[in-house]
């Protein structure tokens, strides 16, 4: 059967207040005569001593402090306590000091006073260590909770994106069917392959670099279709290193965004599309003449970047550096995300 983590440290602090009052009296004895055959008669002693104290320890742990004092019933938690000490320790009342000398009895009342005392202590440790206890309980659910928001968040980003992209794709594909039926068929399958991978590999947290890559290749490819002469793409994606990973579909919004505000029919256009690996991060830049909407054409503007942005706070934090900004009628946008230490 697996023990829990603080199930573990429950009983180590348990088993440990245990040898913080057996062990003492016993290396006191021992270091004090150094006679090895009066350490199990320390022991019986020790246990007899401190048996009332673990016993008001432990109901209070395991009792009274879960089920009266963290439940508003406080009065009770002390009711309880103020009959239960004297209760266990009843023994310290049998005996009648009136007969001794005054130094004895004064002796014999500061002894039981401290030992009364030290079972109010044990109740103190009971309620501080169960405080302890809770409030690590209540940070792991909020960890967990905080955990779930989360991935609920990161799912409906997802789920923004998607549509917004398959939307897009299906317009220009639509628009080729009226003039190459044929480069429509091929773009059908390349859109087959785009929705195998938006829907089984964005599902994942993490993919390989080389295949977000070659879905970014394939959309561009797409989003092509639908530019004139005088519209410029060019793509250069090279990132040597197989093993990087990173979160799908994470830059489609830029290109989407380039493709969406920096073409025009009529005018000369450029989109510039770049990634590559530089040290231990990854650099993605893309660059586009810029000919925004009007306002009556402005179906999902600054969705696809708000919510890429959002996904890299999620995703990255503290990792990532998002830049975006106009120069002169270019729009310029760079994001770098920190995947490993630097080798140099």
């Amino acid at each position: 059967m697996k023990i829990s983590k603080p199930k573990i440290i429950e009983i180590s602090v348990q088993v440990a207040l245990l040898m913080m009052m057996l062990l003492p009296p016993v290396l006191i004895n021992y270091f004090s005569s150094y006679n090895i055959s009066t350490i199990g008669l320390t022991v019986k002693v020790t246990i007899l001593m401190t048996l009332p104290m673990v016993i008001v320890y432990l109901l209070n742990f395991y009792l009274f402090v879960p089920y009266f004092y963290f439940r508003h019933r406080r009065w009770v938690f002390l009711l309880v306590n103020i009959i239960l000490i004297p209760f266990v320790n009843m023994g310290l009342f049998y005996f009648n000091p009136t007969a001794l000398p005054i130094y004895v009895r004064l002796g014999y009342y500061t002894y039981v006073t401290i030992y009364l005392m030290l079972n109010v202590m044990f109740v103190a440790c009971a309620l501080g260590l169960r405080y302890m206890m809770r409030w690590a309980e209540m940070q792991r659910q909020l960890e967990e909770q905080k955990q779930k928001n989360t991935e609920a968040e990161l799912n409906w980003l997802k789920n923004q994106l998607n549509p917004h992209f398959l939307f897009n794709t299906l317009n220009n594909i639509s628009s080729l069917t009226q003039i190459d039926a044929d480069a429509a068929q091929e773009s059908i399958s390349q859109l087959s392959d785009l929705l195998r991978y938006a829907l089984y590999q964005s599902n994942q947290s993490q993919v390989p670099i080389a295949g977000e890559i070659e879905f970014m290749r394939n959309y561009i490819d797409l989003m092509k279709l639908r530019c004139g002469p005088k519209t410029k793409v060019a793509v250069d994606m090279d990132v040597p290193r197989g093993d990087i990973e990173i979160a799908p579909l994470l830059f489609i919004s830029l290109i989407e965004n380039a493709f969406k505000h920096g073409v025009s029919s009529s005018r000369d256009s450029f989109i510039d599309i770049s990634l590559h690996a530089e040290g231990g991060a990854l650099i993605f830049r893309c660059d586009n003449s810029n000919y925004p909407k009007t306002d009556k054409n402005r179906s999902g503007s600054g969705i696809g970047l708000e919510n890429m942005r959002r996904r890299l706070q999620l995703i990255y934090p503290g990792r990532y550096m998002m830049d975006t900004h106009l120069d002169g009628e270019v729009f310029r946008a760079e994001i770098k995300i920190v995947t490993s230490p630097d080798p140099q």
